[in-house]
């Protein structure tokens, strides 16, 4: 009996994704539609000028961004144009020989010289010979916070002490109180992972959500440290409560953005993560929905190689799991003719 019962709930199951799977595919790009890491319209002809050699529209786009402080724009793009100068720095060579002493390109440089380092076996002995690498990008504009997320990143690599961190991160906020790549950079640091432990990290995560101006990113902190906690598999009902309220927090700051927005996308795939993996499927659901086409790296590449096939396999297993948890008929298909075989 005990067979033959959970047979018919798995058949019942089955149909369920059956029927209600593919009108779940509403608002859903379809799966070439998605692209993996995008650049929004301002970095794209930076981009494409760098795969030619030319260094002139990444200068213009930084230096725009450091005189308008538009710091969390810069961020971003000091990363991206370092991660492409990764394998194609010509362009980047080009500049610097033009205009050594330019503070737009002596950060991306000493973004460069940390990622690589970062990637190397020997790690600790790169990351201490790109120190001064980092002091000339701060240098080069004192009033600019990415040189001091760079720091932080460089501190984490070469385990530096918490009074050292304590010392760059005041740097870091001096210039910018909320600035979401600094505050994730600390909040690395302070990971237990890294040099801190689970419960300093959410912590220091809530109390900077809690300090965050409305629609900040740094409202999403607590979802990252539950992120982290989640990758040590090592969970306490007080942590799952801390989690589930990170998630609760971070959808009300998804919600303010508009949908396929480029800018949130990273903590919406973060966030889409963390439901799945509290398998909260609905919700989960609802910011696949709210990420439009713009999937992201992260979280995606701290389960494989592939982060753009692990993203849509697991939108279209959310869909599964919110199809076979509906009905498999409402009241208005049960008073419909369905003919001799329905």
């Amino acid at each position: 009996m005990v067979r033959t019962m959970s047979l018919i709930r798995a058949l019942i199951s089955t149909a369920r994704m059956v029927r209600h799977t593919p009108r779940l595919a509403e608002g859903l790009p379809p799966d070439d539609a998605v692209l993996l890491d995008a650049p929004d319209d301002r970095l794209a002809p930076a981009l494409v000028s760098a795969a030619l050699g030319e260094y002139e529209h990444a200068a213009k786009l930084l230096a725009t961004t450091r005189e308008s402080a538009e710091w969390e724009d810069r961020d971003r793009y000091v990363m991206r144009l370092a991660a492409f100068a990764h394998n194609r720095d010509e362009w980047l060579a080009r500049w610097l020989a033009a205009s050594p002493a330019d503070p737009d390109a002596l950060v991306v440089r000493a973004e460069l010289g940390v990622r690589k380092a970062w990637e190397s076996p020997a790690r600790a002995e790169l990351l201490r010979e790109t120190g001064p690498l980092i002091g000339a990008a701060a240098e080069g504009d004192p009033r600019d916070p990415v040189p001091w997320r760079i720091a932080l990143d460089h501190a984490r690599g070469t385990r530096a002490g918490h009074r050292d961190f304590e010392s760059l991160w005041g740097e870091a906020v001096r210039r910018s109180s909320h600035h979401y790549g600094c505050h994730v950079a600390a909040l690395q640091y302070l990971s237990g992972q890294w040099h801190g432990s689970h419960q300093e990290c959410f912590d220091f995560a809530e109390q900077a959500a809690a300090d965050a101006l409305p629609g900040s990113l740094v409202k999403a902190l607590p979802m990252r440290a539950a992120f982290s906690r989640l990758l040590s598999d090592d969970l306490t009902s007080v942590t799952t409560d801390r989690i589930d309220a990170a998630c609760d927090e971070a959808i009300l700051l998804s919600s303010v953005y508009v949908v396929g927005d480029p800018w949130p996308a990273e903590v919406r795939n973060l966030l889409a993560y963390v439901l799945v993996r509290r398998h909260r499927w609905d919700e989960a659901l609802e910011q696949f929905r709210l990420i439009g086409p713009y999937a992201t790296s992260f979280p995606w590449t701290s389960l494989t190689d592939d982060p753009l096939g692990q993203f849509l396999e697991t939108r279209d297993g959310v869909r599964l799991q919110v199809a076979s948890g509906m009905p498999l008929w409402n009241r208005t298909d049960r008073g419909r003719p369905r003919g001799h075989y329905a």
